[in-house]
């Protein structure tokens, strides 16, 4: 017991001497660890400043993701109305409600109607929806909100709900106003099409959520614009959230004049300027395309001195935006050119003598964008719905190239690509979608999805009919593009020395217009 004892004694100072050490060792260290710490401090606190002064303050915008990105227009300065949004009557005739309630919400609510939280904007790309948007913030003379889908979703899960939520508070501290989502289908495809459930399912549900949640009466109104109407949720589309679809199409001919004479008030423009021609002259075209008609032929004007935009330039204008550019740098061999000339000349012979065709505007074997010729018809009138003649008949004038160089040249080249793939299509969507062919009937076949505005069409996984159906599908597509063959080398056969005078002039001028070719025509009848 005692020699236990002793032991304790022998070995416990050890341990009092070992904290005693580490005392003094911690004191005497400790002034060091304090200066590293504060040097730490300056230094970080240095670089920091020095970061957010290079970036020019980028710093607060990193720290701050769930704030909104929507951009606050009060058009104060650069104020857009109705005088300048043309060609599309009827959905400014519909907005005018969403402007008289902007303007004086008890107008509405005294006699207990309510008008719908939001409205949808929908058309192809250039067809001025978010410019229409942006006209009735305009006549309302309210702040006009604005962001576009992809804003909203980042790589960190919840920030888009924040913007959305942040996006609304922000409004209805602005109330009355407008909010604006462009290309709402980047946030707004329908669940089930999601691959899983990550930002922009968060992102959809937390908008469903602040659209149920606030009023009309607080004085804010929620548009949207897309072109891809098919994709979207269904909770978006239902009565409380955008229940009023507005269709924004393509101009016709009436407001393409419209469009171009809104956007002529800032171009200088020559007496003798008709934009009637014009307007006839672009069928299918935008808004977009028309403004960037007049813009493209104020340059060309610049480029030559003028003082005022003519005829010329606009047709030049016109010639650049839908066929492209013209390649002057490209040599093409004196093969090459005759083997064009002769094929243009085939799409016009034909078109020309293929009853209920469009007129031949034009026929040019410049090279421009990705055609070395090209030949262009312009409707009388806007066509929203083709007769079977009227397809056969295309298909005859698309096939007019290729026979042509069959006819005369005796040889075939890879020029008529792109008429076969157009010709194929209307052929196959004749049998499969219009119903064209008796021996097939007038049933859908083809399970393929297309686009309402875009055009695009996504391929068919499964075929919903049989074998033998397939081949009736397959034999009725051939047969049409047989008969427009023949068709159009009959044409061919029987006006050989037309189509060999005017491949001849194309060849001299390069360019033909329309009036050009019914000169060589009548000059063989006589």
């Amino acid at each position: 017991m005692n020699r236990k004892h002793g032991m304790n004694q022998k070995h416990g100072p050890n341990w009092v001497w070992l904290a005693v050490g580490l005392m003094i060792a911690v004191v005497m260290w400790l002034p060091v660890w304090f200066a590293l710490t504060a040097m730490f401090v300056i230094l970080f606190s240095w670089f920091a400043r020095q970061l957010s002064g290079s970036l020019g303050g980028k710093i607060d915008e990193v720290m701050s993701f769930g704030k909104s990105r929507a951009k606050l227009l009060r058009e104060d300065g650069a104020r857009v109305t109705f005088e300048d949004v043309a060609g599309v009557e009827e959905a400014k005739e519909e907005l005018l409600e969403v402007i008289e309630f902007l303007r004086d919400p008890s107008k509405f609510t005294k006699l207990g109607g309510r008008l719908p939280k939001g409205c949808l904007l929908i058309g192809p790309p250039g067809t001025g929806k978010t410019l229409l948007a942006r006209a009735v913030a305009g006549e309302a003379d309210v702040p006009f909100l604005s962001i576009v889908g992809s804003g909203f979703v980042e790589m960190f899960v919840g920030v888009g709900a924040s913007r959305v939520r942040d996006m609304f508070a922000e409004a209805k501290a602005h109330a009355p106003c407008i909010i604006f989502i462009d290309e709402l289908d980047a946030i707004g495809k329908s669940r089930s099409a999601l691959s899983s459930h990550g930002e922009q399912e968060q992102t959809l549900n937390q908008l469903l959520a602040e659209m149920d949640g606030f009023e009309t009466d607080q004085g804010v109104i929620i548009m949207a614009a897309t072109n891809r109407p098919e994709v979207l949720d269904p909770a978006l589309l239902r009565a409380g959230r955008f229940d009023r679809h507005i269709i924004v199409p393509l101009p016709d001919v009436n407001g393409r004049k419209a469009i171009l004479e809104v956007h002529a008030r800032k171009i200088q423009l020559s007496d003798g300027v008709n934009l009637e021609v014009v307007a006839r002259s672009t069928p299918g075209c935008s808004g977009a395309d028309l403004a960037s008609i007049l813009n493209e032929a104020a340059l060309f004007a610049a480029r030559r001195q003028k003082k005022a935009v003519d005829s010329s330039d606009l047709e030049m204008a016109t010639d650049k935006v839908i066929m492209g550019m013209e390649r002057k740098s490209l040599v093409l061999s004196a093969e090459t050119k005759r083997t064009t000339a002769y094929h243009e000349a085939g799409h016009a012979l034909v078109a020309k003598f293929t009853e209920g065709a469009d007129p031949v505007h034009k026929v040019s074997i410049i090279p421009r964008g990705m055609a070395l010729g090209v030949t262009q018809q312009l409707p009388i009138d806007d066509k929203q719905a083709y007769t079977k003649a009227y397809l056969e008949g295309q298909l005859a004038i698309l096939f007019g190239g290729r026979e042509a160089e069959k006819v005369f040249l005796n040889q075939m080249s890879t020029g008529a690509a792109n008429d076969i793939e157009k010709a194929s299509e209307i052929a196959q969507r004749m049998v499969e979608e219009w119903g064209m062919s008796d021996a097939v009937g007038p049933i859908k076949w083809s399970s393929a999805f297309r686009h309402s505005f875009l055009g695009t069409q996504i391929p068919e996984r499964v075929k919903n009919y049989s074998e033998e159906t397939a081949r009736k599908i397959d034999e009725e597509v051939k047969r049409i593009v047989s008969e427009a063959r023949n068709r159009a080398e009959n044409i061919l056969k029987e006006r050989k020395q037309e189509a060999m005078l005017i491949a001849e002039k194309l060849l001299e001028k390069e360019t033909l217009d329309g009036a050009e070719i019914d000169e060589i025509i009548k000059t063989i009848k006589g």
